[in-house]
């Protein structure tokens, strides 16, 4: 789960950073109020990485997911790329638990059938 919910956690991250050069364009936002909401939510994304599969990691990304979706008020296109990180986020989570899942059962066969004197 680790590496699917990272990979998505990084394409935010860039995103984040895009749509902060987008909404520096606002004549109503200042460069150090659009900069350190993206700043903030850019640190977020990597600290989540290595929080992702610690208690509350995915719950903190899902929070992450929706703040991605709300900033679509500042940066209307966000709504759309919002939803489509929420959509691979939900994806991340869901098969990469299945993965997880399947790594246990494999581990778990093959310390059966390995020799224990080996």
């Amino acid at each position: 789960m680790r590496t699917l919910c990272s990979s998505t956690l990084i394409g935010e991250f860039f995103v984040i950073g895009f749509a902060g050069l987008v909404a520096m364009k606002d004549p109503d936002l200042s460069m150090a109020q659009v900069w350190t909401v993206s700043g903030i939510a850019m640190f977020l994304c990597l600290v989540l990485c290595g929080l992702v599969t610690r208690p509350g990691g995915v719950v903190l990304g899902w929070a992450l997911q929706i703040a991605l979706i709300a900033s679509g008020f500042v940066v209307p296109t966000m709504f759309f790329l919002g939803v489509v990180f929420a959509a691979l986020w939900w994806a991340s989570v869901h098969f990469g638990r299945k993965v997880d899942e399947a790594k246990a059962r494999f581990a778990a066969q093959s310390d059966k059938t390995s020799p224990s004197g080996a």
